[in-house]
């Protein structure tokens, strides 16, 4: 009889152990059941074991899929950084057949790219260093590098991923890379069928494509011989899963090049702190087109489209360009507020503010979506007259159709683009100037390459630079920049700000740099914030808010008696109610990752939602 840990896919308990007549190798996918349930557990051999003490339960089916172990080792590399079982960890991964052969073919793929000199030293320094930083100026052509880059590995008959964040896998990407690498790329995001999804997975294993580009999820597919892997636009947060487990797929894309020595290339106008403190860098500087793009206004006044605002529209429609409008809200108007009492409309079962929806007649709640009527007073005080707070950006649409009537706007946010064909369709009238005005939220800076762009108008950014997070400033200051850059990239372009923060973003958007502004930052985060203190977040959940607030007080006070373990916050969290669950948090800060890591596994609570390396 021979005696076998399995890692339980999607579940939390830690490996069982169970029992073969046969001999079974390790990566295999089997089913086994658990205690008295019917349906069988889809679970991995993780490794063998000699015969316990206790009694166990043989493995049921033993399937002809494999998990290889570049992936048992990464999973168990995620389950113990990012605290999680290895079954969850596991899960990211998908399985694959062994019986499919891979095709040894030399590759001759050819493209007429034309590196400038300043892009070939680049290339080189990417090439000489395993990890590299890509520090690449908006529209300084970083894209050509990473093809270029590509292009290598896949002639001397190896694989590679470019990992983007989703909203970026535009058809204008798609377009690029199919022009260099034909059908050896597949492109890997959420709105793939799931027929589709497996076609890939075959064609990756037989060799057929060499090239998948996606979302972080793109990381996880099994790869017969990867060489490289790009992480275009690092700084983006969505590369950090929000969900169990809560992986950060840039961090595991360094953790792969050094551990298997695939050559990594991360890439951003705006590169995060922590990558620029960490890996070699290369400054791209010159742009790709020879168009300016220093004409930035300030505006100071309050969030709502002015005088200032039309004119420069106009200015702009008239000479035949393009206009896109920033804010960090959908719908109408993010606030209801009461006009007597002075309390905002809240969801019944978050502690948030409700969003006005016109076209659906209601407010909405943009966590759990619960929808209720629009109210005729208040229903705090009875009295008071319900006014509006804070634009969104269907208001802002409504308001600019009535006054540009000859000219085309269209919403670009998660509200009205919800599948891959809107998406696609959107931007291909954009690019082909069927639409005058684009208003949206932060899809609108996801590395969209708009040529007739002459005019972005960032609203409400101080909204993002107020935010309750250590990377406030960064953020305000990294969307700014690539909104800007979303103009003059074939034409000069212009840029207005309306920010009551002028000084900030007038620094470092035009007196300065954003390198400048990472050593600042870097300096005042030194001893408090990562990237040198690392920080954890632990999330309270529960029906019951008095047990929740009982839990957290409980780890709140191990905390404090571990050395070189600090508190930085405990308490309500942020968004105190969500889907009717009440949530309370601990935040820990420590510059040893050792002892972090050792309270955080310690944990045993079902109450608790552990973020390593928290964003928040």
């Amino acid at each position: 009889m021979n005696y076998y840990e399995v890692a339980i896919l999607k579940s939390p308990l830690s490996p069982l152990t169970y029992q073969s007549e046969k001999s079974i190798d390790i990566g295999t996918k089997v089913e086994v059941s658990i205690q008295n349930r019917k349906i069988l557990a889809l679970a991995v051999v993780f490794k063998e074991v000699s015969k316990p003490s206790f009694k166990c339960k043989d493995i049921s089916v033993v399937t002809n899929l494999f998990y290889s172990q570049n992936m048992l080792d990464t999973a168990k590399f995620i389950s113990e950084y990012y605290v999680c079982s290895l079954g969850e960890a596991l899960s990211l991964y998908h399985s694959f057949n062994q019986d499919i052969q891979y095709k040894n073919i030399d590759e001759n793929i050819q493209s007429d790219i034309q590196l400038s000199v300043e892009q070939e030293e680049a290339y080189k320094f990417c090439k000489l260093n395993n990890t590299s930083l890509l520090f690449a100026n908006t529209g300084s052509g970083k894209t050509e590098i990473y093809i270029k880059s590509i292009q290598q590995h896949i002639n001397n008959n190896k694989q590679a991923v470019l990992l983007m964040p989703e909203i970026s896998l535009t058809p204008q990407m798609q377009t690029r890379l199919e022009k260099v690498f034909g059908n050896k790329i597949a492109l890997w995001h959420s709105k793939i069928t799931k027929k589709r999804k497996q076609t890939i997975l075959d064609s990756l294993l037989n060799g057929d494509i060499k090239l998948i580009a996606g979302a972080r999820s793109a990381l996880f597919l099994p790869y017969k011989d990867l060489g490289i892997i790009v992480v275009d636009e690092e700084h983006d947060d969505s590369y950090k899963s929000d969900s169990k487990p809560r992986y950060n797929a840039k961090d595991i894309s360094i953790y792969l090049g050094n551990k298997y020595n695939f050559q990594v290339i991360l890439g951003s106008a705006t590169p995060s702190i922590r990558t620029y403190n960490k890996i070699q860098k290369f400054r791209l500087k010159s742009k790709y087109f020879k168009s300016k793009n220093n004409n930035i206004i300030f505006d100071n006044s309050s969030l709502k489209i002015n005088d200032i605002i039309l004119q420069k529209i106009d200015d702009t429609l008239r000479q035949n360009k393009q206009v896109i409008v920033f804010l960090p809200t959908r719908a109408n108007f993010k606030y209801q507020i009461c006009s007597d009492c002075g309390k905002a409309i809240q969801c019944p079962y978050c502690s948030v503010s409700m969003s006005l929806y016109r076209d659906l007649r209601a407010l909405k709640c943009n966590y759990c979506n619960y929808t209720q009527k629009i109210p005729n007073n208040c229903p705090s005080c009875s009295t008071g007259v319900i006014t509006n707070s804070r634009l969104g950006t269907a208001e802002v649409c409504e308001q600019l159709s009535e006054i540009f009537t000859n000219y085309k706007i269209n919403q670009f946010d998660r509200d009205k683009v919800k599948t891959d064909k809107q998406l696609r369709d959107l931007l291909d009238k954009f690019n082909n100037n069927k639409i005058d005005i684009l208003v949206g939220t932060q899809m609108l800076s996801k590395g969209h390459d708009y040529h007739n762009v002459g005019l972005a108008v960032i609203l409400g950014i101080d909204s993002v630079l107020n935010m309750e997070s250590y990377k406030a400033r960064e953020n305000a200051l990294s969307l700014a920049i690539q909104i800007s850059g979303r103009t003059g990239r074939k034409n000069d372009g212009e840029v207005l700000i309306q920010t009551k923060n002028e000084e900030f973003f007038k620094y470092y958007l035009v007196d300065s740099d954003y390198e400048e502004f990472l050593e600042e930052e870097l300096k005042f985060r030194s001893t408090l914030y990562p990237p040198k203190i690392r920080l954890a977040r632990v999330l309270f959940i529960d029906k019951n808010g008095t047990k929740a607030q009982q839990e957290m007080f409980r780890y709140k006070d191990i905390v404090s008696n571990i050395k070189d373990l600090q508190i930085v916050k405990f308490g309500e969290s942020t968004i105190y109610k969500m889907s009717n669950k009440y949530r309370f948090e601990l935040i820990i800060r420590s510059s040893s990752i050792n002892k972090l890591l050792t309270f955080l596994h310690s944990i045993n609570s079902s109450m608790a939602s552990i973020d390593m390396d928290t964003l928040s």
